[in-house]
């Protein structure tokens, strides 16, 4: 009430400081009920005539509608009508009443035109800059959803593949990523068509996919041998293993077939790189002797050529040492012995048990790299004793003891790395080590035969 007051009355003035409310008509039924005389005390100014003509004129001629026209003069839209009709009934111009005041018509038209222009292109303004906000909050949208479907297919491809060695999720089969889409399309909502182009397949490969997962799985049953066989070997063969594994038990199916299911089910055995022991404290003794294998560790018969070096596991119980003897005929271990210390005894006791399985004649080289335990006088002594030849690498070169350097890899890879050996006593770890050993002699296919080492010797007569 006081700013229509402060205003003069005037009601369009009143709604363009406030913004409220929407027209003229309810701005007006609020002063009169607020008014003290109610709607006598605050009847509308009177309205000059030429002003009530030039609005007249103007909604006669369209420039304005005649609730503007009523917001322009600060009345109810209905005294607008009431000057039209009343005009009508007179038929001339209508006679000047006190309390008119003469103005030009013209003038006042024009002002209301500018002011209308005006408001008509702050409007349009405010349109376009909402209409640009609009179209940024889409934009904004669709980014959003591309990201959301983007981050929901890369999520899906991992779960799919799953985290393990060998996985891949840019390299998704035709089914994995079959399962993807259905998938992201449930969640989403969208169409099959616009995930289908995201991931590279083909429509009719999708359904075909779809149809083949609804037939019953034809690797059920292999996939059961698959695992048991994986399982059996301590999770440490790989699919040729395992395929040569299957093929022993009678079970006709290609090494890539194997391969797969493996590979998709995550059946892959762990892998790290080894940490080398050395025992050499320099040179000691005498002259070393030379190095007669030269890298060749081949040998036409058993008990021709043995290799031997000793070995470190680091558990949190302690620290433990095996010390082997390797037949490089066809890299059967004759003989090992495991301990806490890497000491002479554990060398000459783990030699004095491999000579015992020497037969008459027989009188192999035993070729080591240069640690301390293969330079003292006890282990001369039983080389000695048996006919050993002594034979050396050379100082501080790996490949040239090549041979036993890759049976502690192979050994390591399947029985030590990435396997959690927490809470596990240093006995119970020996007692495992010894079983390893046992299992890789009698049990563990060798690739090269299609056997365990041991049966291929039972199958030459070279044992009994």
């Amino acid at each position: 009430m006081e700013r229509y007051l402060s205003c003069g009355g005037r009601a369009l003035d009143v709604i363009r400081e406030l913004g409220y409310p929407g027209c003229v008509g309810s701005l007006l039924r609020w002063v009169r009920a607020m008014a003290p005389g109610g709607r006598e005390a605050v009847r509308r100014r009177p309205v000059p005539r030429g002003v009530r003509e030039a609005l007249l004129e103007a909604c006669a001629s369209g420039a304005m509608t005649q609730t503007e026209a009523a917001g322009l003069a600060g009345v109810d839209p209905s005294a607008v009508a009431h000057w039209k009709r009343r005009m009508s009934l007179e038929g001339r111009e209508p006679v000047m009443r006190d309390g008119d005041a003469p103005m030009d018509a013209r003038v006042e038209l024009e002002r209301v035109r500018v002011e209308l222009e005006r408001a008509r292109a702050e409007l349009e303004r405010t349109r376009a800059e909402l209409a640009a906000l609009a179209a940024g909050l889409e934009r904004d949208r669709a980014e959003s959803r591309e990201l959301g479907i983007e981050l929901a297919l890369r999520r899906g491809a991992l779960e799919l593949v799953g985290k393990g060695r060998g996985a891949d999720p840019e390299n998704l089969t035709r089914r994995e990523k079959a399962i993807l889409v259905r998938g992201t399309s449930e969640a989403f909502g969208l169409p099959v068509a616009v995930l289908l182009a995201r991931v590279g397949l083909a429509r009719s490969t999708y359904f075909h996919q779809l149809r083949a997962m609804a037939r019953p799985d034809r690797d059920e049953g292999l996939l059961a041998l698959v695992r048991e066989a994986f399982e059996n070997s301590g999770r440490r063969y790989g699919y040729r293993r395992v395929w040569l594994e299957l093929r022993g038990a009678g079970i006709v199916v290609s090494a890539k077939r194997v391969m797969r299911l493996m590979t998709r089910h995550g059946l892959v055995p762990p892998l790290k790189r080894a940490r080398r022991y050395s025992s050499y404290r320099g040179e000691i003794g005498g002259e070393a002797p030379a190095n007669l294998v030269n890298r060749d560790f081949h040998a036409e018969a058993p008990n021709r050529l043995w290799v031997t070096d000793i070995t470190e596991f680091r558990i949190p119980a302690g620290k433990a040492y095996l010390s082997p003897v390797i037949d490089c005929c066809d890299g059967m271990p004759v003989a090992w012995t495991i301990g806490t210390r890497p000491d002479a005894e554990l060398a000459n006791r783990m030699l004095r048990e491999a000579c015992s399985t020497l037969g008459d004649g027989e009188r192999p080289v035993i070729h080591s790299d240069r640690g301390c335990h293969y330079r003292w006088p006890g282990w001369i002594g039983i080389c000695e004793e048996h006919g050993l030849t002594r034979s050396m690498s050379a100082k501080g070169c790996s490949p040239d003891n090549a041979a036993a350097e890759g049976f502690f890899g192979r050994l390591k890879q399947e029985f030590f790395h990435e396997r959690d050996f927490t809470g596990v006593s240093m006995d119970e770890f020996i007692r495992r080590l010894d079983e390893y050993m046992v299992w890789y002699r009698d049990e563990r296919i060798k690739l090269e035969y299609g056997t365990s080492i041991t049966r291929r010797r039972h199958q030459l007569g070279l044992v009994a």
